[in-house]
């Protein structure tokens, strides 16, 4: 059984609500707690291209030999650019797990994307395919690839302090600091 010691963690930096284009990404590679490299890319706002930019970050990663998970802060990076968690984890032959601090109001999240963005039904099916999200550990999953149980003992190897693992922790304060000149922490 792998120890889900390592792993990549994604977030995007933060826009401004009328922005149109390209929103960077950034990815943190974490050995249990400590940060080992960055990776970062671009992905359209309210785009398609999310999972194949995640695949590509990760695949071209120096480190991906010894990647034993992908983790997401969110299923959605830049406004509702949806990833494809089944497909990601095909292309890149890990496991996905999303994260999320609190859990989300998903009909409201499904209104939006029916009701305000290109390409909302298809991106909600992606949504629903993942299923309900969970608790686990303190915070809310959503997993492919990767039983709970497992899902567990990655949260335990990857959280320092507080909830949320290092790699989405460290990607959220980095992405704010590259965007708005300082970072506020919060996750």
């Amino acid at each position: 059984m792998p120890s889900f010691t390592h792993a990549i963690g994604f977030d995007d930096t933060p826009f401004a609500r009328d922005h149109r284009g390209d929103v960077r990404i950034v990815g943190t590679i974490y050995a249990q707690t400590v940060l080992h490299g960055v990776v970062s890319g671009k992905v359209r706002r309210d785009g398609r291209n999310a999972t194949t930019e995640l695949a590509r970050l990760t695949n071209d990663s120096l480190f991906r030999p010894h990647l034993h998970l992908i983790m997401l802060q969110g299923v959605a990076l830049a406004g509702f650019n949806v990833v494809d968690g089944y497909r990601l984890s095909k292309l890149t032959q890990l496991p996905v797990l999303v994260v999320a601090r609190k859990e989300p109001n998903m009909e409201r999240v499904r209104h939006a994307l029916l009701e305000h963005v290109a390409g909302g039904a298809r991106k909600w099916r992606l949504i629903e395919k993942l299923g309900p999200m969970e608790p686990l550990r303190g915070v809310y999953v959503q997993r492919v690839n990767i039983s709970a149980k497992d899902a567990g003992v990655a949260l335990y190897h990857l959280t320092q302090a507080g909830n949320i693992p290092e790699p989405l922790r460290a990607a959220h304060i980095i992405a704010g600091g590259i965007q708005t000149g300082h970072s506020r922490g919060r996750t």
